[in-house]
């Protein structure tokens, strides 16, 4: 009896770590290509028997200056994307986020030196070769491959969905855009104003007139003339300029489609999440 106990005890206290044939969950940094410039994410693979191909998610940011893990430093740290990451994995399913243009080891990349030519399509492209990268893991199944978009990510989601292959097994959308875009554009750089004037950055005069020219270079990029931005105040934010400055005349939907051109992006404008 003595002997059986003891045994019982060793059998208790082996951890699952140590169960054989199992590979424990792991981080490992995953590096890739695009337009010439070097991308970097990280891989979450969770705990998997040896030689198992598993599920494999692509975790998409919204839009901004946002991480891999979906933060916004040094303001903003939600731990989206690796909220998701920890969440995913408790169903067994691989993830890879990437630090996209303009965020961590990624940095501006090739577009250093001519930051104004980074625009959304440059952004599509990445979340490409990121997908590709995710599928030529020697861990994940090609045929059981997800998307999983953030906000902007979820727009992203969408053109990737049928134009990699092989085809998404899945697509999730959180948090997608659900008005035109110029809308959503407007909506957020008023917010941005109000909350400078609730601050004293601006006066409520200047909250009207920086409001009224919002709206009045929404009205020009829809009807494809361009941006007069004279009359804004001096001390008006300059992302909020640049960012009104190059948002799409043409981009009039909720949801992308095969014949319009996406959006351009900033890196510094305002977030849509």
């Amino acid at each position: 009896m003595a002997a059986a106990l003891m045994a019982l005890a060793v059998v208790t206290a082996t951890p699952a770590e140590a169960t054989p044939g199992l590979v424990p969950a792991a981080d490992r940094e995953v590096v890739f290509t695009a337009d010439g410039t070097t991308a970097y994410g990280t891989l979450h693979v969770p705990e998997h028997r040896a030689g198992q191909r598993l599920r494999a998610a692509l975790l998409l940011p919204g839009s901004g200056p946002t991480d891999r893990d979906g933060n916004q430093p040094p303001g903003s740290a939600p731990h989206t994307l690796a909220q998701l990451a920890d969440a995913l994995d408790r169903d067994g399913i691989a993830t890879l986020r990437f630090d996209k243009y303009g965020t961590g080891r990624t940095g501006l990349g090739a577009y250093r030196d001519r930051p104004e030519e980074l625009a959304y399509p440059a952004f599509v492209r990445q979340a490409r070769a990121a997908y590709e990268s995710l599928r030529d893991q020697p861990e994940t199944d090609p045929s059981a491959l997800l998307v999983v978009g953030h906000s902007e990510g979820a727009m992203t989601g969408l053109l990737l969905g049928g134009t990699v292959r092989p085809r998404p097994a899945g697509l999730a959308l959180l948090q997608p855009q659900a008005i035109r875009l110029l809308d959503l554009v407007a909506l957020q750089l008023k917010a941005q104003i109000a909350e400078a004037t609730r601050q004293g950055q601006f006066t409520p005069e200047q909250q009207r007139a920086v409001n009224a020219a919002i709206d009045a270079a929404v009205t020009s990029l829809r009807e494809h003339r361009p941006v007069d931005t004279t009359g804004l105040p001096p001390r008006s934010p300059s992302s909020s300029r640049r960012s009104t400055a190059r948002a799409p005349g043409s981009w009039k939907a909720t949801t992308p489609s095969a014949h319009r051109t996406p959006p351009p992006h900033s890196g510094r404008g305002p977030t849509c999440c």
